[in-house]
């Protein structure tokens, strides 16, 4: 089995570890706040910096909440100088696809293989080995890596280095405005006097059905807003989306739009919300609440 370097044990990564260990491989694991990946211990080897969890590695993983951060893993954290020749560095997190190819550059330097392979299906698609990955590479890279892509879901080759990223680009697209749409529905209908539940479960057998609906939408009633993905993260995402937006010479209206009702969002109400949570901003805009039943969400202390 080839050996893999986990680097990142947050909400995605923990899961995502769990069902590679499922999987038979073995993990070296590597994360900031140790103690998230002490929980393995008894099944992975726990590394105490970057450099030394890619050291021996075949494979190593990102999951990283961005692109600083990976980049700061990556050079800082003396990865590019530790893995050995042939190894292949996947990036799971999501970051610019311009970040994507420099990294690319940098391990091809110490002739050590890169994939951007960004995936959507939150904790949940983590948890269940149904992941979405998105990959940009080479066609032969990806072919070698799908052992390790099949016990976290479902991967698609997209093209080239960054193609990945592009399509993750993309898909927080969608998700983004989709949750404003979904958010704005909701919220009409109950102030109408229409039950927002029924609502939801009528519009689930009509052409608005959606995920985002299905899932989110009941978050939104139940006022569930504990994180799968932080709004936090949604922000980054869309202002992601903006920056290649701008550099491809387009305009995107509706992305610009819900990337400032999720910098309301993140500055004035809570940053660690689930993205789900760009509902509480659209009831502080127009002074009402979906239904009464009380907010669960984390404290909104800290951006950690």
């Amino acid at each position: 089995m080839m050996k893999i370097a986990f680097l990142g044990i947050g909400l995605m990564g923990g899961p995502m570890v769990e069902n590679l260990l499922n999987a038979g491989f073995p993990l070296t694991l590597w994360n900031r706040t140790r103690v998230k990946a002490e929980k393995y211990a008894e099944r992975a080897t726990i590394a105490s910096t970057p450099a030394e969890a890619v050291n021996n590695a075949d494979i190593i993983i990102t999951m990283l909440e961005n692109g600083p951060v990976v980049e700061e893993v990556l050079t800082t954290g003396g990865v590019v100088g530790a893995c050995k020749p042939g190894a292949m560095l996947i990036d799971m997190s999501s970051i610019p696809p311009t970040s994507a190819r420099q990294h690319a550059e940098q391990l091809d330097k110490v002739h050590c293989r890169y994939l951007d392979a960004p995936v959507s299906g939150g904790t949940v698609g983590a948890a269940q080995a149904t992941l979405s990955i998105m990959v940009g590479g080479s066609q032969a890279d990806y072919q070698l890596a799908q052992p390790v892509f099949a016990a976290l879901g479902k991967s698609t080759y997209i093209g080239p280095t960054g193609s990945g990223q592009l399509a993750k680009l993309a898909n927080q697209a969608i998700v983004g405005i989709t949750i404003g749409a979904v958010s704005e529905a909701l919220l009409l209908a109950a102030q109408g006097g229409a039950n927002p539940e029924a609502v939801r479960e009528a519009l689930m057998g009509g052409f608005a059905s959606s995920r985002i609906l299905e899932l989110h939408g009941q978050r939104m009633i139940e006022r569930n807003f504990m994180p799968g993905a932080r709004a936090r993260v949604q922000l980054k995402d869309l202002r992601m989306i903006l920056d290649e937006a701008r550099a491809e010479n387009l305009t995107l209206p509706l992305s610009q739009r819900v990337y400032d009702e999720y910098l309301s969002l993140v500055n004035t109400i809570n940053p660690n919300v689930d993205h789900s949570g760009l509902l509480l901003q659209l009831e502080s805009l127009n002074h009402v609440r979906l239904n009464d039943q009380p907010v669960q969400a984390p404290i909104s202390d800290s951006h950690s």
